[in-house]
This record gives structure tokens, C-alpha cells and sequence, in this order.
């Protein structure tokens, strides 16, 4: 999937308008004024580093994270409508949270995290258009998340620090402490970690439908012979190259 320079610079503008509408001052001016300072790398920034995973792709990391708000909101009302006690979070923290989930993505103020795949056999092999940036030093995306917003001195209250520690759910061993628990007192106090984590699940399954599923369709079969028995059929899938290259330009 590709994005054409009017889709990027459109969503860039549903992004900071989510800011306008959720956010109240002060966090508002401070948060508008980072994504302005790194305007030029987040808006052509992927979501993720190959094309298995989801929005690999210039402009990718802000349609992801616009997706996520939307879907926040969404079970956010639905949480509410099956009972859940949604006064222990406010609307502001929900979208504060599933705005900066991934802010950790794009690296600190150096150096990107994300950058082209200079290996043309793991671009063609792979699915690896992106490679991280060995200059940049280790940390996982959450805890650079909060790092930057820190820095920036931008405020998070407790309940945004842990969903965004925890958006990836039981996919990273260190929310174990978090999410697996069995003492009611070590539990989280708010469902706001399970609905962005779920949003953001949510979010990827529906980038990896609108990348694969018209591939699985459409792509020609190819029979694979197998010992002795029987053949299968396989999906021989395309593997396009996401150029980026100047799109910038021509926003």
C-alpha cells in the first residue's frame, strides 16, 4: 500500500486537529509545538520496518496512529454501553495516550529509528523496506515515548504512563507485571490500558486486511511439488518496493 502526497499531508492535518479537539491548554500549545519541530520525520515516517507487520510505508506511522485514536474512541463507547466505570479516565487521557503510543518510533532528537533498508536482498527476500538505525541508542518504544514527552517537558498523568508502557498488551514480557496479576489490588484501576491496547490491535489487523487480503485474492497460485504425496498451493505474493524519495516535496 502507498500513500500519494495529498493523502500524507491530509492526514497529517486530521492529526492535529485530533490535538485541537482533545487537548486542552496548556499540553495543546506544548504538544502542537513538538510535532511541528518534527514535522518533516513524522509525517513520511512507517508504522513499522517490513511489510508483514502493518503500514510499512511512507506516512504510514500517522495514518496508524490517527487509526488508533478513532478506534479508541469507538470502544471507548462501547466499554461504556457494556458497563465499565469510564469516569476513571477522561476522554483527554484516552486520545493523549493512543496519540503518543508509538511516539518512540521516531527515534530522539538526533537520529530516526527508522530508516531505508540499505540491503537490496532483504528488501527482496524480506519485505524489510526499513532498518533501524544502529546510531540510535536502544530503548523500546514505550519507554522512548515517554522519554520524549518528558523531555519536552510535556506532563502525562499516571493513567496515560501506563497505557502507553502497556499498549502492547502480553505481547511484551514486561507488561506481565501489569496485565497478569491475580491480587484485585495490583490490578489496573482503570480499563484505559485494555481499550488502547486493543485499539491498537484492532488498528493493525485492519492495516494488514487492506495490504494482504487483495494480494491473497488476486495473486496467481503456484503449485509447490511435495515428496511422494500430494501438492500444495501456495499464494505467490508481489513484493513492491515503497519508494518515498522526494514525496515530501510535494506536499
Amino acid at each position: 500500500m502507498q500513500l500519494n502526497a495529498e493523502q500524507i499531508k491530509g492526514n497529517w492535518d486530521i492529526l492535529m486537529s485530533h490535538i485541537d479537539v482533545y487537548i486542552p491548554e496548556p499540553r495543546r500549545t506544548q504538544l502542537k509545538e513538538f510535532y511541528s519541530k518534527y514535522q518533516e520525520r513524522i509525517i513520511m515516517m512507517p508504522a513499522a520496518l517490513k511489510k508483514e507487520y502493518h503500514n510499512a510505508f511512507p506516512g504510514g506511522y500517522v495514518d496508524h496512529v490517527i487509526r488508533v485514536i478513532d478506534c479508541s474512541l469507538k470502544l471507548h463507547n462501547i466499554w461504556e454501553e457494556m458497563g465499565t466505570d469510564t469516569s476513571t479516565y477522561t476522554k483527554e487521557e484516552l486520545v493523549f495516550s493512543a496519540l503518543n503510543h508509538d511516539l518512540g518510533k521516531m527515534g530522539d532528537d538526533q537520529y530516526e529509528a527508522y530508516i531505508p533498508q540499505t540491503d537490496q536482498w532483504r528488501k527482496d527476500k524480506l519485505g524489510e523496506d526499513y532498518m533501524f538505525n544502529t546510531k540510535l541508542a536502544f530503548a523500546s518504544v514505550p519507554d522512548r515515548s515517554l522519554f520524549l514527552l518528558m523531555s519536552h517537558n510535556i506532563q502525562y498523568s499516571f493513567n496515560e504512563m501506563i497505557a502507553i508502557q502497556t499498549h502492547d498488551g502480553l505481547y511484551d514480557e514486561g507488561n506481565k507485571k501489569y496485565l497478569m496479576t491475580y491480587m484485585p489490588e495490583q490490578k489496573p484501576r482503570t480499563a484505559l490500558p485494555l481499550i488502547l491496547h486493543q485499539a491498537d490491535m484492532m488498528a493493525a489487523r485492519i492495516e494488514f486486511e487492506k495490504e494482504w487480503l487483495p494480494k491473497f485474492k488476486q495473486d496467481k497460485k503456484i503449485e509447490i511439488k511435495a515428496p511422494n504425496k500430494f501438492s500444495v498451493k501456495v499464494p505467490k505474493l508481489s513484493n513492491p518496493d515503497a519508494p518515498f524519495a522526494n514525496l515530501l516535496n510535494n506536499i
